[in-house]
């Protein structure tokens, strides 16, 4: 397991100072904001530990609003909703300086036997068949902007295998669809609450961009201001985020400096586990006054 992994894998264990209240912080304080699956991630884990074991997130639905101070810890507060016979609901509130900078509510329920159905895996290049590793950083990196060959070299506690970096490399407008293997380089287990967990941590990771590929951008662009505004998700089926899933995304409309983008995560051998969808702000810089 790697460092990152590990680092990440504490940053989700929440230090439990109240019933209901739950303390996070952040990995690293040098970021100018906190990372948005990282505060989806930690208010799962605070709504998690207040449920039965038996009940797993089948759905969250999240809004950010205040970017959050990684030098500052992160304090969870939990409202316990409902106790139902099937369903457990909870909503979290995270809190920095006083003030509330991100809510989230989820859904839990027993296992249950029922309808069965789901759409299919689109047909990509398997991981081992993407460039990756030293193959990437030679073929492609190389020709990528600085700020792009940063973030894909820095270590990170989830691996990426785009299968195409051309937004990255063009500013040509592309069709608005992005497929990415991803999984968590480290044997974490099959505890799904866990699972469930960095899956929402990940979740938040290339999605944003893909609403920019229609407009021949991305998120390294300067001349765009870019966040995410809200997060939903559906747990569809058990996954181990430590194996292969492809992050199947598209995004069907950009209006009013905001961008809507859909994913699907799906096992190598083609369950569909999860749903995501989310909509973020993609605001054109303006131009400082002379």
């Amino acid at each position: 397991m790697t460092e990152a992994v590990e680092k990440l894998l504490q940053t989700l264990d929440l230090e439990r100072i109240e019933e209901n209240l739950f303390r996070g912080t952040s990995p690293d304080q040098s970021w100018q904001r906190v990372f948005g699956g990282q505060v989806i991630a930690q208010a799962l884990v605070a709504a998690q530990r207040t449920v039965p074991a038996d009940r797993f997130c089948h759905s969250l639905h999240s809004y950010f609003m205040r970017p959050g101070d990684p030098a500052t810890p992160i304090i969870y507060d939990v409202d316990r909703i409902r106790d139902g016979g099937s369903f457990t609901t909870r909503r979290v509130v995270a809190i920095q300086h006083g003030h509330a900078i991100f809510s989230l509510s989820a859904s839990f329920q027993k296992d249950e036997e029922g309808l069965d159905h789901q759409a299919t895996m689109p047909d990509v290049p398997g991981p081992d068949e993407v460039p990756h590793g030293e193959d990437l950083n030679q073929t492609i990196l190389k020709r990528a902007p600085e700020a792009v060959r940063r973030y894909w070299e820095r270590p990170r506690p989830i691996e990426f295998r785009p299968i195409s970096f051309d937004h990255y490399l063009t500013q040509e407008k592309l069709e608005p669809v992005q497929r990415v293997w991803v999984r968590c380089p480290g044997e974490i287990g099959d505890d799904r609450a866990l699972n469930a967990a960095v899956l929402a941590y990940l979740s938040d990771m290339t999605l944003l961009d893909t609403s920019l590929f229609a407009h021949g951008l991305s998120v390294f662009d300067k001349r765009i201001q870019a966040a995410s505004l809200d997060h939903a998700m559906w747990f569809h089926r058990p996954m181990r985020v430590s194996d292969w899933l492809l992050y199947a995304q598209d995004s069907p409309s950009s209006s009013g400096a905001r961008g809507l983008t859909r994913g699907s995560l799906y096992s190598a051998d083609g369950i569909l586990t999860a749903s995501v969808a989310q909509e973020g702000l993609i605001r054109p810089r303006r131009e400082p006054s002379a």
